[in-house]
């Protein structure tokens, strides 16, 4: 058979496999063993491309009285009506947000494949303020802290530019043990920095459902949505706020900031402050050390202790990392939804408010709007959360077997109504599930992407609850 006829028939399989596949009864594994990845990881990148297109789209909206220029990417096949069904017969729709450090352009790799191999239409979102909208390129140059000691700092909107005059520098260790020290842009009141700081997770927000609206219809598409780390958070938060996600795929993803606090308690400060606790209007300036806390427990993981005595190569290989990753924006100033902390969000809804000058029931209303940014909603007439896959790599420094075990699963169980929820260890992989090792050019992730695709073709999503 030629290669143009097995593309063909590969297409015709994807159109048709949801059909074919719904009436089986099928569920997540809860482990995906090291040679089972190696080999799906065979499987998948040796599969044939579909031609795709991937376009940046940047647009403007207005949130708490500001102008914010946000968006992401859209990658797709060239041939729209090759885009395959879910089981429950919408095309399928992959929205994506990245971690902590990154933009859209970090999730490129994970949209092409998805697009490329699958054939799903993909969007990808960055933060507000981590696009650096004054470069064709996106790349941020230079390095995070400059030498006259002013930092790199977002960029909300083409119209403004954070000057340093809007910040003060402080240096943090009160989390010291996992964190080491924490250079941080505390934003001065009354200045554009400190508004911005207080007003981004309503841009978020209006952002991540205009893209869903403009990409991915309610009539003719169901959304799959995954937030990678600190994404995690936030691909709850829409969950619910958005009609047609009917799916949280899942891979070293967060999950809601309340729960993750819970969840990473122990690795906080013993007083139980967390690094969501910082003050709203400080932006974390990230430097090798945010490698560091990385590159020290996947080591420990996968090597074991021992490891310790090749101290020098260990930290070559955090210098290594944190140059490559230098064009990325490293800054942070998502803390407070992605741990949960109520103290700062509320905090922020505050400063909003006094500046829109609300009044005290409009205030306390933009208060439970920021606090609910980080818990599932509940009422009569709430979308519940839908079903959910969370995927566990086999160096995780932030997520454990354990810890899903004895705190997220019981947490979920615990909401009204309890959505699905499935855990899987891949042995395999570190946090940053597409970097390449042994046998796995893409890491796990070509392994987790089919596990998404069986999840989504066999009807996983198609149950909404644990009870039904």
């Amino acid at each position: 058979m030629t290669t143009y006829l097995r593309s063909i028939v590969f297409l015709i399989s994807l159109y048709f496999w949801p059909v074919l596949l719904v009436a089986a009864e099928w569920d997540v594994p809860s482990e995906v063993s090291l040679d089972q990845v190696i080999a799906d990881s065979k499987e998948i990148l040796g599969m044939p491309d579909i031609p795709i297109t991937m376009k940046e789209k940047i647009f403007r909206i207005k949130a708490v009285g500001m102008d914010w220029d946000v968006g992401g990417a859209v990658f797709e096949p060239r041939d729209i009506k090759n885009i395959p069904r879910g089981a429950d017969g919408k095309k399928v729709g992959i929205f994506l947000i990245h971690g902590g450090s990154g933009d859209h352009r970090s999730k490129e790799s994970v949209a092409r494949l998805l697009a490329g191999k699958f054939g799903f239409k993909v969007v990808t979102m960055s933060y507000p303020g981590r696009i650096n909208l004054h470069s064709s390129d996106r790349n941020w140059p230079g390095d995070t802290i400059n030498e006259d000691g002013s930092v790199r700092t977002p960029i909300w909107s083409t119209d403004s530019i954070i000057t340093p005059e809007q910040y003060e520098i402080r240096v943090d260790t009160s989390l010291g043990d996992k964190y080491g020290k924490l250079t941080l842009a505390c934003a001065l009141e009354g200045t554009e920095m400190y508004d911005r700081m207080a007003g981004w997770e309503v841009a978020f927000e209006m952002a991540g459902k205009e893209m869903m609206q403009r990409d991915f219809p309610v009539d003719d598409y169901s959304i799959y949505i995954h937030g990678h780390s600190t994404g995690g958070p936030f691909s709850f938060m829409l969950s619910q706020r958005v009609e047609n996600i009917v799916g949280i795929i899942g891979m070293d993803n967060s999950p809601f900031g309340y729960i993750f606090r819970v969840q990473t308690r122990s690795s906080g400060n013993p007083s139980g402050m967390q690094y969501g606790d910082l003050p709203f209007n400080c932006l974390h300036i990230r430097t090798w050390r945010d490698m560091a806390r990385y590159v020290g427990p996947e080591t420990l993981m996968i090597e074991g202790p021992d490891s310790l005595m090749n101290l020098p190569n260990i930290m070559d290989k955090v210098f290594e990392r944190w140059e490559k990753n230098k064009t990325q924006p490293n800054f942070k100033a998502e803390g407070p939804m992605h741990f949960g902390s109520v103290h700062q969000l509320a905090n922020a809804a505050r400063a909003t408010a006094k500046r829109l000058k609300l009044d005290r029931k409009e205030s306390e209303e933009l208060v439970n709007q920021y606090i609910n940014y980080s818990r599932e909603l509940r009422g009569i007439d709430v979308k519940p959360v839908p079903p959910i896959i969370f995927g566990i790599a086999q160096a995780s420094a932030d997520h454990s077997l354990e810890k899903y075990n004895e705190v997220t699963l019981p947490m979920y169980a615990g909401m009204d109504p309890p959505p699905k929820v499935r855990v899987i260890q891949f042995q395999a992989g570190i946090h940053g599930y597409t970097s390449p090792g042994p046998n796995l050019p893409m890491g796990p992730f070509p392994s987790v992407a089919k596990l998404w695709r069986e999840a989504i073709l066999n009807g996983y999503f198609l149950n909404k609850t644990n009870s039904e």
